[in-house]
């Protein structure tokens, strides 16, 4: 069954968002969405790197891994993959935006071992995602990721200017809004 465009998209955004239905990823999310611009920095990086392990790594299980007989080496090869792509895109936002750089501090060499990377390298592998498919499922997926660090960004700058009890002050607020935040998007499951 050819599945549409439309619905990878939805589905990959909302639907099954990364961080929010799956909870995978969920160390940058606590991590590094203290702030919307640095939010947004990690989002992009993200997504850069999700699309290019979704072009890299299809590639590679079409092409090498299944012509040799070698399927079982998918995880540590798309490990490799991601960490090479990590690598280049630490040594770009260095030269390019230094102050990014350092916002994104020890989070951004974590994007190899984070598991909505990985994850989505080998979910579009196991839904049989023709090449196209593969690229827009690891973009979609990485937009979901960084609207869901955005939202949660903004919320805890919110959360901030508000009187909250000793009790649930920092990370408690914190998982509890995730939390909830979550709830509001179990409601997109309907959609696809």
């Amino acid at each position: 069954m050819e599945v549409s465009y439309f619905a990878i998209i939805i589905g990959a955004i909302f639907v099954n968002n990364v961080v929010l239905a799956q909870f995978l990823g969920i160390c940058p999310f606590l991590g590094v969405s203290s702030k919307i611009e640095t939010s947004l920095g990690m989002g992009a990086a993200v997504t850069f790197v999700m699309a290019l392990s979704s072009i890299v790594t299809w590639l590679i299980q079409t092409y090498i891994l299944v012509p040799f007989g070698i399927e079982y080496m998918q995880t540590i090869v798309f490990i490799l993959v991601i960490a090479a792509l990590v690598q280049m895109v630490e040594i770009i936002l260095k030269k390019v935006s230094p102050s990014l750089y350092q916002a994104l501090g020890i989070f951004l060499p974590l994007i190899t071992t984070n598991c909505a990377v990985l994850g989505v390298a080998i979910l579009m592998i196991q839904k049989e995602y023709t090449l196209l498919q593969g690229v827009v499922y690891g973009v979609s997926t990485a937009l979901g990721f960084a609207l869901a660090l955005v939202i949660f960004a903004g919320l805890r700058e919110r959360l901030e200017f508000e009187e909250v009890p000793k009790a649930f002050r920092g990370v408690p607020i914190a998982l509890i809004t995730a939390s909830i935040l979550a709830m509001a998007f179990m409601g997109f499951s309907g959609l696809v």
